[in-house]
């Protein structure tokens, strides 16, 4: 199996906390994982463990994006110059696509491996704001160059792409809401905490993608009552209040084979329900949404920037998969 995986919710719900945890348990499992901090708060790399100083050694993803453009551009003859090339660009013949598990210019560049109890992931960031952005930039100019990576992504098999997006429903100002087999949304029990939930689920709906909630910080059968009446059916799990996670935050971590059993319980239904997403996939729908979002981009602002008819990028016979990549229709550099 393989699977492109969101954690979203509101600001202050655990986002982080929940999506850090779950990457834990897939490296214990021994799961090849790349995490991505796409959240502007950064905080994905203290969560994971690192130090304020290895956090902010992490390369932004956002200063590499020439690199990255030039580098899946490849020898696409759609794609003018890797000047041209914007957020939504899709791939097509010619295109080099990103694998999980392989090194690349691209994992070269923006990757650093981290090493957690009982296996190694792939961290990647988008990058913090920094003083040249205040007031002439905006997060999602941050984010494009993970919209651009996942576009250009196909995970292998058992491999996992886990984001930690950004808080609340920011995330619907680009198409990246559709790049991932399950979406799950972090929601406290309370009606601040599942206002995030309606307002994304209504967003969400048009769009076929698979949503659930993750309750978190429960400490009652009321808490958990609550959450199972304001989301129904799509409340998957909820996690309790963790000593374990109190301690990680006061950076006194403990191994995280301690982590508390109905916590680990409740990670192992989330890894089981991301493996049965996949039974859903539809390449040909991922890529028809990918096009979609690069034409209503192309029309609204990037045609104009970039003084060329940017509809013009789109191959019209090509799927994203991994039939594209046994057939060989994407050359990989040697």
């Amino acid at each position: 199996m393989n699977m492109k995986i969101a954690f979203v919710g509101k600001g202050g719900s655990g986002k982080t906390t929940l999506s850090s945890l779950f990457i834990r348990h897939l490296a214990a499992h021994q799961a090849p994982v790349v995490a991505v901090d796409a959240d502007i708060n950064q905080h994905l790399g203290a969560a994971l463990g690192l130090d304020e100083a290895e956090t902010a050694a992490l390369p932004a993803m956002s200063a590499q994006l020439p690199l990255i453009k030039d580098y899946l551009r490849g020898s696409n003859p759609r794609i003018a110059s890797a000047e041209t090339m914007i957020k939504t660009t899709p791939p097509g013949a010619g295109s080099r696509l990103l694998r999980v598990s392989e090194s690349n210019p691209v994992y070269d560049a923006c990757a650093r491996p981290v090493r957690l109890d009982g296996g190694e992931i792939r961290l990647m960031a988008t990058g913090a704001f920094t003083e040249s952005d205040l007031g002439v930039s905006c997060y999602h100019s941050k984010a494009g160059a993970v919209e651009l990576c996942l576009n250009h992504l196909v995970d292998g098999p058992d491999e996992y792409v886990v984001v930690d997006m950004t808080a609340g429903a920011d995330s619907f100002a680009s198409g990246m809401f559709t790049r991932f087999d399950m979406t799950f949304l972090v929601a406290e029990p309370t009606r601040k905490g599942v206002s995030v939930y309606r307002q994304y689920k209504e967003y969400a709906r048009d769009f076929g993608v698979a949503l659930r909630v993750v309750g978190n910080k429960v400490q009652t059968r009321d808490d958990a009552e609550f959450l199972r009446d304001e989301a129904g059916d799509d409340l998957l799990t909820v996690f309790a209040d963790s000593g374990w996670v109190r301690a990680m935050d006061k950076g006194r971590p403990a191994r995280f084979e301690l982590l508390e059993q109905e916590n680990r319980a409740a990670l192992e239904m989330l890894r089981h329900t991301a493996r049965e997403s996949y039974a859903g996939r539809d390449w040909d729908r991922y890529t028809r949404q990918m096009v979609h979002f690069h034409l209503k981009n192309a029309a609204s602002w990037a045609n104009e920037r970039m003084g060329a008819d940017l509809a013009a990028q789109v191959d019209p016979g090509f799927v994203l998969g991994e039939e594209a990549l046994l057939q060989g229709a994407l050359p990989q550099p040697a």
